[in-house]
This record gives structure tokens, C-alpha cells and sequence, in this order.
């Protein structure tokens, strides 16, 4: 139990003896007098009262006990996806995969416990002391562009990776066969980026394998002491082998000499692993190519007998790693054997290296290439050829993005009581599974449900099962109440990777439900897996969906409101709303009970919508019968403007207590600080024009006829707000919030630049109302054309720029800002490209 929950069942206990006291007489009698029929009267009378208290504060434990069990109990619903959805018996296609988005090169299982495998590398001699240890995706580390150019999803990849005048190339092929998940190869190429580059020190790579638990790794040793190969045994892989082929100059099959180094020990912990090879790179050691001159390097001091390592580590799982040190340029081939693909057939099956493992990956390479043609048809529609290769590039990086993940979530539950000053611990959610697209592999490399949604609408178009794989992880992660928590950091890598502030998840917070996005599309396109799919999960959508329409109900029936808003804090101008998934967007300015946000409520009538049509397709009558009603009155349009229709403004917007004198000041000691003029704040809309203004429009709200579509074409459309020669600006150029900053450490977030997953849905709102009879068809054809040409056109120059996808985008210059890469939603310039709504 919790120490919150102890604490809490205190309560009670203490009001029972208050009531046992009072029955005694003794605090009735504390004037002094006598006990006659009046003071025994008073005491039975003060009695009730104390033990109404009692029960009343008893049962508010119970409530406040029940909701903390719900929040971390998982949802009765039958499960979209069966327990074993993950191992190699149900999916052997998905059981291997670049699952660990957050490092350069690597693979695991989708296991609990699975068996992970790495690349490192490090260019020797550089600079003084400890070479530069490249493991991980940072942001800061100088390493880039990097990306893959290819990658199915599936089974094949090929990846660049820039560091300084190194180029790397990591590839990937697997094949299929056995029980276990198949075989499968890397090759990793490393050459000067550029010719004519001056001499390049040695470099080294590093090999490893790292097993979670109890599982065997078993070095097998040569006559002269180097390692040849390992071999292994676990339940879920039964026997296998990796072996570290001998490197050779690209594309030749010559051997090149490289130099060997091994380490092995338990493991460490995997956020640890870096810092425990960088800590053992202590030792000098000679490159001795036949006919050349000597050159030192730092390699690993490591012994291939366990006993040398120290303690066992029972329990811990072992790390293997391999270091080959050698001259640029170099191609080296990693082979993973499994025991059960050999034994599948009548003869041994020849080893995926050298020639074989190069006609595997070129014929990938030109499979990818036609279906991706067939798929999104950028080649027929004129796109260039650069412009075609940003596509792939977008496509190829969000799918080798994907990432499987299992650990437990923290929760702080759901009290009731919004603002409340009880003191609840959080809790631990039940360990699952995640298999999910990221944002960004450098800067966000875990589970984000709203920009789930927006990651699986181009996913699906390439693989509809990888989508119904995400989509049903998702919703296994449903609460009793059907609650899902919008940021999920599962495991050790993953949350070593998180501020403390940003671990725990509350329980009455939401996010767009922007995986009903994909499940429309399911339903639009009609495939016959995607539908059985869909029955499947509809409990479970119904239940998320039901959870958000009530949990964030607003003050008047019909509004709603995003809980979870910053405090007013004195140093902040505009307190920010993380729920809505638009951070720093100005809401109202002082955050009261009393705000009706414009976004939500669109966001729930597009969830009554399409539960409502997924309900009828299934037959469904009840549901149907209940949704399709609040659908009709969320669509209304005298409802709408009745309550976000701003007169004054012109626009749709938001409503709560607000002014717009609000500003930050210096104020010494403390910094900036916020300064609120006049007028004082008051009930009204607030003025903040932007992305939330156009919600009705981009989620298709709205009748082709309306009165309000012009107003916001007018808008969207007028450089002085929102248009730009680079896409959307989040919020008008004529704002008061206009590029300010939220606090003296917090910059300007969605207050102006161009965000690539809002441009979308703009973008498929001018097509849509483009293609409908009405009086606004002609000028919103016209403006989809030429909103696509700026975001489609600048995203490519930015790309030819620099490599890379970014998280936004600059509406005065165009320049990627943020994180990079950010192949998360912005790989929906690709969908943009193909016009694909």
C-alpha cells in the first residue's frame, strides 16, 4: 500500500474515536456542568452531528480510496490485442526491430525482458583524453544530419549518419524463418564525408550485446584468444549466434585489418552503458596493419573470461561488447543466426553476409522504391526528385522511429476535488507494453498520445497492420475509468531520459484524441482487417471517449475545459495548458472554472462523430442511440456560436476571465515577473487569434453554406494574422502574445511559428471544403493550392539545408527551430505531398 493510503485510512480512525468520545460524555461536558436532561441532550445531539462528520469524512475516504485504485487499476474491456500479440509464435515479422529510437543504431525484442543489441563508435586521436563516445541520439553532441533513407517498418533499413568528416552508413535486412523471429544482418560502412578529406585518425566500433535477465551469452574464443562468435540460449530465442565478421574496404570482400578489443560484465543498467564504456576506453593499445606504421588508439582492457569481471551479477543480464579499430574507409557486417531458422530445413542456410546480405539489401532498396511510388504517387504527380527523396526520408525516419516499450508508468490519481490541497502520492501503473511511433529520437524518444494520432495517419497509409499494432498497444493502456495518459515513459532508458517534474502522469488530464483521426480513415477506406479491427477495439474507443466527454465537461452543458492549467504564477504571463497539447497558446489570462475552450469541444464533437458512425456500422443501436444526439448538438451551429462565437472578434475563440493588460516586467531580484494593468480581467472571449480560432474549420465543424467559413478564410488567409510564405503561423502576427515569452527560461512555443501537424488539418479542410457545392469552394481550392506549395516548399528547402525535419518552423524566415530531427508529425509533409486528406 501506498504511504498516501496509510496516511489517508488515518482519517477515519480518528473520526470513530471522536464519535466514541462523544458518546462517553466526555467533550460534552467541557462548560463544567452538571449532567442533567439538557446536557445529556446536548451530548446525544452533539453525538449525531460528530458522527455525520465522521461518516461524512469515512466516506470521502472510501471515494478518495475507490479513485485511487481505479486510476491504477487497467479497464475491464477485452483486450484489442491478445496477451502474446508481441512474441514470436503470434508475430515473428515484429518480434526483432530498431526498437530503441533514442540510439543511433540498434535493435531489440519486442519482449518484457528483451535481448538488445547497439552500436557505438569513436574516432580516435580527435582530441585530447577519452575519444568522443557516440551511443545515443543527442541534441547537442555536433553529430548530424542523420536519418534513415529507407526503412519498410518491417524487415530492411539503410541509415546516414554525419559526424564531422565521418560518414556512416548502418544497414538492415532480416529473413524470415524458425520459430524464434528469423535471422537477421547489419552492415555498417564508414567513409570520409567528403572526397579529397584530409587523413582521418583510426576508428573504432563497438558491437554489443546486453541481455535483461538470467539469459546465457556465450563467448566462444579463437586459438589466438580472439572472440569468433557468441552464442546464446533464451526461452523466447531459444539457441542463437552473433558473430562480428572481419571488416573489408566498401564493397570489396578482401579482409581489412582491424584491431580487437572485448569487454564482459553484468549489466550495468542500460541508461549506464555509455558511461561504463567510456570509463573502460582507459587503456592504450597498438594498430599494427602489416607494411604500415604502428598508431596507438584506447580500446578496452577486457578479459573473455567472466570470472575476471568481479561479481556475477546474478539476476542483472550480461553486456558484450566488441571493439574494431581500423582506418576509414571500412564495411563490416554483424550477423544474428538464429538456431531454429537453421534447423527449419533440409540444409544449413548460407550465412546473410558479404554478396548475399548486398543482393538483400539492394533488392529491399528497390521494393521500397516501387511501393512507395504506388503507395503516394509523388513521381506522377511531379514532384521532383529531390522532393520524392524528402518523402521517403519522412516516411523512413517516422517508421524507424517506432519504438517497442515496457515498464511502469507513475500516476497521481484523480481526487475529485479540482484545486484540492490533499496530499495523494502517485502510483504505480501496471507494467505494459507500448509499441508506438516517437516525435523525436533525440529530444522525445517515448510515447506522446497526441501526436500518436497524427504519426499513424501517414503510417497507416503504408502498412495498415503496423497501425492496428499501435492503436491497440494504446488502448491497452486504458484505466478503469478510460483514461489514457498522454506522455508514457515505460522503462529504464526511457525514463532516464525525463525531468523528475515530467514523470508522473495525472489522472484527470487529457489530450486530443487524435487516434480517432486513423480510426476515421479506417472506417472511410473499409478494409476488411481494419473493421474487424475496429470491432475489437470499440469498447475500449468508447470507453477513452466517454472518459473525455465527461471528465473535461465545461460550466454550461455543451462547453468543455482542459484540466490540468499551469496556476497563476507570478512569473508566468500566460499560464500554459499542457493537456490541450498546445502548451503556451494564450488561454484566458486568469484560470477559473468558468472556461469554455474552443478546441475541446471541437475535439469531442469530432470523437461523437466518429463513434457515432463506428457504432452504426457495428450495429451497435445503444451506443448509437446515445452519441448520435450529442453529435448532432456538438455540430449545431447556433450551439457553437452560442458559445465561442465572439461578435467583437470576429472569430470563434475561447471564453473565461481575462484581459489582455497582461505583461512581463524585469522586477529585481526576482526577474520577470507578471504585471496585470487595466483593464482588470473579466468574463468575455478571449482575444487570442490563432490555430484555436480555426478549429470548427479544421475539423470540418462546419456547412459549406456557414456564415463563419469566410470570416475564417478571411483570417486565415490575411498576412497581418495567420498566413505566411512558410505555412500557418500558431498564433496572428497582430496578438499582444505574439512571439513573447511564457516566462524569463521559457521561449515563445506556439506563439507564432508554423507547425506541420496544424497545417495539415488545415490543408485537409481546404480540400475539403474545396470539393463541396457552396458559396467559399472556388477560394478554398485556391488557398489549399497555395498553402501547400509554401508548407510543402519550405519544409524541402530547410531539408536541403540542413537534413533534417524540425519540429516548427519560423513564419518570418522560414528556418527550422526546435528539436531535430522531429520525423514525428512533421512526416506529414508527405501526406501533403501526395494530397492525401
Amino acid at each position: 500500500m501506498a504511504r498516501g493510503e496509510r496516511r489517508r485510512r488515518a482519517v477515519p480512525a480518528e473520526g470513530v474515536r471522536t464519535v466514541e468520545r462523544a458518546a462517553r460524555g466526555g467533550p460534552g461536558r467541557r462548560d463544567g456542568r452538571g449532567g442533567g436532561p439538557r446536557s445529556t441532550a446536548g451530548g446525544v445531539a452533539l453525538a449525531v452531528v460528530v458522527l455525520s462528520l465522521a461518516l461524512g469524512m469515512s466516506g470521502r475516504w472510501v471515494l478518495a480510496w475507490h479513485r485511487a485504485r481505479r486510476a491504477v487499476t487497467l479497464h475491464s474491456a477485452p483486450p484489442v490485442l491478445p496477451a502474446n500479440s508481441s512474441s514470436p509464435a503470434v508475430a515473428p515479422d515484429l518480434f526483432w526491430g530498431t526498437y530503441r529510437p533514442h540510439v543511433y543504431f540498434g535493435m531489440k525484442t519486442r519482449s518484457p525482458k528483451p535481448l538488445l543489441t547497439g552500436l557505438m563508435w569513436a574516432q580516435q586521436g580527435t582530441t585530447p583524453g577519452t575519444p568522443k563516445l557516440r551511443h545515443t541520439c543527442e541534441q547537442g553532441d555536433g553529430v548530424g544530419p542523420y536519418g534513415w533513407e529507407f526503412h519498410d517498418g518491417l524487415s530492411f533499413g539503410r541509415q546516414h549518419i554525419q559526424d564531422g568528416a565521418l560518414r556512416l552508413t548502418t544497414e538492415f535486412v532480416k529473413r524470415p524463418g524458425g520459430q524464434h523471429g528469423g535471422d537477421w544482418s547489419w552492415r555498417v560502412t564508414v567513409e570520409p564525408q567528403a572526397s579529397g578529406t584530409s587523413a582521418i585518425p583510426l576508428v573504432s566500433l563497438f558491437f554489443y550485446v546486453v541481455t535483461d535477465s538470467n539469459e546465457v551469452l556465450l563467448p566462444e574464443v579463437g586459438s589466438k584468444g580472439q572472440l569468433k562468435f557468441i552464442s546464446g540460449h533464451t526461452s523466447e530465442l531459444g539457441d542463437f549466434r552473433f558473430t562480428l565478421l572481419p571488416p573489408t574496404s566498401p564493397g570489396d570482400t578482401a579482409p581489412k585489418y582491424g584491431s580487437y578489443n572485448v569487454f564482459w560484465t553484468s549489466n550495468p543498467g542500460l541508461p549506464l552503458l555509455t558511461e561504463m564504456v567510456k570509463s573502460r576506453l582507459n587503456s592504450w593499445f597498438q594498430h599494427r596493419p602489416p607494411g604500415a606504421s604502428p598508431e596507438r588508439y584506447l580500446g578496452l582492457p577486457g578479459s573473455l573470461k567472466w570470472e575476471d569481471r568481479g561479481p556475477s551479477g546474478q539476476g542483472k543480464g550480461q553486456f558484450l561488447i566488441q571493439q574494431v579499430t581500423l582506418k576509414v574507409p571500412f564495411s563490416t557486417e554483424f550477423v544474428f543466426e538464429s538456431g531454429s531458422a537453421q534447423a527449419g530445413g533440409n540444409q544449413v542456410l548460407p550465412r546473410l553476409a558479404g554478396s548475399l546480405l548486398t543482393h538483400a539489401l539492394e533488392s529491399h532498396a528497390e521494393a521500397f522504391r516501387e511501393r512507395f511510388e504506388k503507395t503516394f504517387q509523388l513521381k506522377e504527380k511531379g514532384l521532383s526528385p529531390g522532393e520524392q527523396a524528402l518523402g521517403q526520408a519522412a516516411l523512413s525516419s517516422l517508421l524507424g522511429g517506432i519504438g517497442y516499450f515496457y515498464g511502469q508508468g507513475l500516476v497521481l490519481p484523480d481526487m475529485g476535488v479540482e484545486g484540492s490541497e490533499q496530499k495523494v502520492d502517485p502510483a504505480l501503473f501496471p507494467p505494459l507494453p507500448l509499441f508506438t511511433a516517437v516525435p523525436s529520437r533525440s529530444f522525445f524518444p517515448r510515447g506522446f498520445l497526441w501526436d500518436e494520432g497524427f504519426h499513424q495517419l501517414v503510417v497507416q497509409r503504408w502498412d495498415p497492420s503496423l497501425t492496428r499494432e499501435a492503436l491497440g498497444h494504446w488502448l491497452g493502456l486504458l484505466n478503469a475509468d478510460g483514461w489514457i495518459g498522454r506522455e508514457q515513459i515505460l522503462g529504464d532508458e526511457a525514463r532516464a531520459r525525463v525531468p523528475p517534474e515530467f514523470l508522473v502522469q495525472r489522472a484527470v488530464h487529457a489530450n486530443p484524441p487524435t487516434l480517432l483521426l486513423p480510426v476515421a480513415h479506417m472506417l472511410e477506406v473499409g478494409d476488411p482487417d481494419d473493421l474487424a479491427f475496429l470491432r475489437k477495439a470499440f469498447p475500449r474507443l468508447h470507453a477513452w471517449f466517454s472518459w473525455l466527454h465527461q471528465s473535461q465537461a465545461g460550466p454550461v452543458p455543451l462547453s468543455y475545459r482542459w484540466r490540468g492549467r499551469d496556476p497563476a504564477l507570478p512569473t508566468l504571463l500566460n499560464p500554459k495548458t499542457l493537456p490541450s497539447g498546445l502548451d503556451d497558446y494564450p488561454r484566458a489570462s486568469h484560470p477559473s472554472v468558468t472556461e469554455r475552450h474552443l478546441d475541446l469541444r471541437c475535439w469531442v464533437a469530432l470523437g461523437a462523430r466518429v463513434l457515432t458512425q463506428l457504432a452504426e456500422y457495428l450495429g451497435e443501436a445503444e451506443v448509437a442511440a446515445e452519441l448520435g444526439p450529442l453529435a448532432a448538438s456538438l455540430e449545431a451551429a447556433e450551439s457553437l456560436d452560442e458559445l465561442h462565437w465572439a461578435p467583437e472578434l470576429g472569430v470563434f475563440a475561447d471564453f473565461g476571465n481575462h484581459t489582455k493588460a497582461v505583461q512581463l516586467k524585469p522586477r529585481p531580484p526576482q526577474g520577470l515577473v507578471r504585471v496585470v494593468g487595466r483593464p482588470q480581467p473579466r468574463l468575455q472571449y478571449v482575444d487570442a487569434l490563432g490555430y484555436v480560432s480555426l478549429f470548427p474549420l479544421l475539423l470540418r465543424l462546419l456547412d459549406p453554406n456557414s456564415s463563419r467559413l469566410g470570416p475564417l478564410l478571411d483570417i486565415l488567409a490575411d498576412s497581418r494574422h495567420l498566413w505566411s510564405p512558410f505555412g500557418l503561423r500558431s498564433l496572428a502576427a497582430s496578438s499582444s502574445f505574439y512571439g513573447q515569452r511564457n516566462s524569463e527560461h521559457d521561449p515563445p512555443y506556439w506563439r507564432g511559428a508554423v507547425w506541420l501537424n496544424v497545417n495539415y488539418l488545415a490543408l485537409g479542410a481546404l480540400h475539403h471544403y474545396g470539393h463541396l457545392e457552396g458559396p467559399h469552394q472556388a477560394r478554398a481550392a485556391k488557398l489549399h493550392s497555395e498553402l501547400r506549395a509554401n508548407v510543402v516548399g519550405n519544409v524541402w528547402r530547410q531539408y536541403q539545408a540542413t537534413g533534417f525535419l524540425w519540429e516548427q518552423y519560423s513564419d518570418r524566415d522560414g528556418r527550422g527551430m526546435g528539436c531535430r530531427p522531429f520525423h514525428g508529425w512533421t512526416s506529414l509533409v508527405l501526406l501533403a505531398m501526395a494530397e492525401d486528406y
